[in-house]
């Protein structure tokens, strides 16, 4: 899988990949249907309570992620690409319509590509500077994207996303 638009620096980025067994086509849909993303996209004992998707450039996915004390924190990230079952890339430097938002941090790209009847799976934080990519470090982005993964991974084994 490679990604020309999006050209990584290891001083500002971080990724996740792994093969996975389950196919692209459910990896999709687990990640573009709100009932499917709210039962996995937070890691436990962390929950989604809301969540919305306008899946097309310009739309936004909308989520609030709720702690295991109740604290609620809402998210939006406004969708820049939209390929099906092969790429999201989406940022909350921006909201729905492209409007600019008062706190950027970051830009996530979800890469999935088929591998026989699995799928290799990339997951990309582009941060603006080295600041926020240690900050994101911090706060467990490998801990917490490839725990979200393997939720997601159970939950389309279990058979809860179907074709």
């Amino acid at each position: 899988m490679t990604s020309p638009i999006i050209k990584l620096n290891p001083e500002f980025d971080l990724v996740l990949e792994r093969e996975i067994d389950v196919p692209v086509e459910l990896v999709w849909k687990a990640w573009t249907t709100p009932e499917h993303l709210r039962q996995w996209f937070a890691p436990k004992p962390w929950n989604i309570t809301a969540c919305e998707i306008d899946l097309r450039p310009g739309g936004a996915l909308t989520f609030t992620m709720r702690s295991p004390d109740g604290g609620e924190f809402p998210n939006t990230l406004c969708l820049l690409e939209v390929t099906p079952c092969e790429r999201l890339i989406m940022t909350d430097a921006l909201q729905a319509g492209y409007r600019p938002s008062a706190n950027p941090f970051f830009t996530a790209v979800v890469e999935m590509e088929r591998r026989g009847a699995g799928a290799y799976y990339k997951a990309m934080a582009i941060h603006s500077d080295e600041q926020n990519r240690k900050k994101h470090e911090e706060m467990g982005f490998h801990d917490g994207w490839g725990t979200v993964l393997t939720q997601m991974v159970d939950y389309i084994s279990a058979g809860h996303v179907s074709q």
